[in-house]
């Protein structure tokens, strides 16, 4: 399980069960139980990185990819630069690191200890700093499978007991990327990861890839040895999480999302959870107590409802080991 967290360099987690149900989409042998057991362990564990939002790591992950998606905090930080005058950075985050690695705090706790340490700055100006800085990660039982807890924070240096190693070089996070969700444009890696600027590094790895152009003639890379599928390979219906990286990862989202659904998986930055079929966006879900719920865009034929049902029963199964109903009706947005 651990292999695959980090063949996908991550898993979105900005709430805390897609990372259960995203693998369960994608592998043919899933339990929950398994990934909550690495994160307990502290062998993954979830920091806010791509697109600045929180992502299920690697604990080495969580180490070395903070330097490459540094500049979106640079960015995020930027917009409180006004509440923060008179504030020596690394002075701040030294007080932070200490707050942070003697007991794991809030937000609301950072913004209050900083805050009386600082009177004359805005409280969240200097929160925000704090973990735009250091490298948090949020320690559990947030995260745990069917588990809660508040989000807490302290630095990936003291809740896995190492220091940081070497950074990962851009080139081999777009190696990465590639082989987890090529053929992939670099607008499309850009906006996966939340930064800009990355041509570069594709230009340097070019003589190692292999290029293709789409239907609107966008420049494609792929790994050479990269698994290709052809037009005919079927794709069964799949049950993916609100915010999976699948949807929100692609600069061109109409490779998944038809014209006619366009904005129809998400309000404003609220995402729903969505149902591919045929490997497009044809559908919305959620759990209603003991029922599975799916509204459809479109009616289905009998054959896809069925196949739709039967991967309804599995991914239940696969997930909470008991049965559900299962409905087909409007699903409640909320």
């Amino acid at each position: 399980m651990r292999d695959v967290v980090g063949h996908l360099v991550g898993l979105q987690a900005q709430n805390t069960k897609p990372p259960y149900y995203a693998p369960a989409a994608r592998l043919e042998e899933f339990a929950p139980e398994r990934l909550s057991a690495l994160m307990a362990g502290r062998e993954v564990a979830r920091t806010v990185s791509l697109r600045s939002t929180a992502h299920t790591h690697t604990a080495d992950d969580c180490l070395a990819l903070r330097p490459f998606v540094q500049p979106a905090r640079d960015r995020e930080q930027a917009g409180f630069r006004a509440g923060l005058a008179g504030v020596d950075p690394g002075r701040l985050a030294a007080v932070a690191r200490d707050l942070v690695e003697a007991e794991p705090r809030t937000m609301a706790e950072l913004r209050a200890a900083l805050g009386a340490r600082w009177p004359g700055a805005d409280p969240r100006a200097l929160a925000v700093a704090a973990r735009c800085t250091l490298p948090l990660v949020q320690v559990t039982p947030r995260g745990l499978w069917e588990e809660s807890g508040r989000v807490a924070l302290t630095t990936v240096e003291h809740w896995l007991g190492r220091p940081a190693g070497p950074a990962l070089a851009p080139e081999a996070v777009v190696l990465r990327y590639l082989a987890a969700f090529g053929p992939a444009s670099v607008r499309d890696m850009q906006a996966w990861a939340g930064l800009t600027r990355l041509r570069a590094a594709f230009e340097r790895l070019r003589p190692r890839l292999l290029t293709f152009r789409d239907p609107a003639g966008v420049e494609l890379f792929d790994l050479p040895d990269a698994p290709r599928p052809g037009p005919e390979t079927p794709a069964p219906p799949r049950f993916l999480p609100e915010y999976d990286d699948l949807l929100l990862g692609p600069a061109d989202r109409g490779r998944f999302v038809p014209p006619a659904h366009r904005g129809r998986n998400r309000q404003g930055n609220q995402a729903y959870r969505t149902l591919l079929v045929d490997g497009f966006l044809a559908g919305l879900w959620t759990l209603d107590g003991g029922t599975l719920v799916i509204e459809t865009f479109g009616e289905l034929s009998r054959a896809r409802r069925e196949e739709v049902t039967a991967e309804g029963e599995r991914m239940l199964t696969v997930m909470h080991g008991a049965a559900h109903d299962i409905r087909f009706g409007g699903v409640v947005r909320r």
